[in-house]
């Protein structure tokens, strides 16, 4: 299979130029203007993305690393691209494991940009659940496997990670 977005970085220059202005975005707060316009407030699921399209972590996300990147939301990307980069979305601290702490603050921070609120407890039992359906080895932690398996028995937590064309 011929991954679109991957050809389209063998396209000669003049015409990538010509079809694709877009050369980098330099700083986490140009992409986050460019997608929310001001006023904007910190987005931690933005930040993770932009860190994790920044693949040589210099803090810029070049052309291609932004197509590279891309490729995992479109609809024929393999199921285990999208797997690994939510795992790598939520593993904020980047050890290899999605500890309780990142699951709370990447829930807080969606629930911020939909504008809901939840109580301390019920926040508690999402997260009380969510870890008690993951955390197969009860190690307090979800490494990777443990993510894969959780994932696919609820995919809908993969539903954002495919992008229509």
């Amino acid at each position: 299979m011929i991954n679109v977005l991957e050809s389209s970085l063998t396209f000669p220059e003049k015409i990538r130029a010509a079809f694709f202005p877009f050369i980098s975005i330099s700083i986490k707060e140009e992409l986050q203007l460019a997608l929310f316009k001001p006023p904007y407030r910190e987005n931690l699921f933005l930040d993770g993305v932009f860190d994790l399209f920044d693949e040589k972590r210099n803090g810029v996300i070049e052309f291609e690393q932004f197509f590279h990147s891309l490729n995992v939301f479109h609809p024929y990307a393999p199921m285990v691209d999208k797997i690994d980069f939510a795992f790598r979305l939520y593993d904020l601290q980047q050890t290899g494991f999605i500890e309780r702490e990142e699951v709370k603050q990447m829930v807080i921070a969606i629930l911020m940009e939909s504008e809901m609120r939840l109580s301390d407890d019920l926040l508690d039992q999402i997260i009380d659940k969510t870890f008690s359906d993951a955390d197969a080895d009860r190690d307090g932690k979800i490494n990777k496997e443990e993510w894969k398996d959780f994932v696919m028995r609820h995919p809908s937590l993969l539903r954002n990670m495919t992008v229509p064309y």
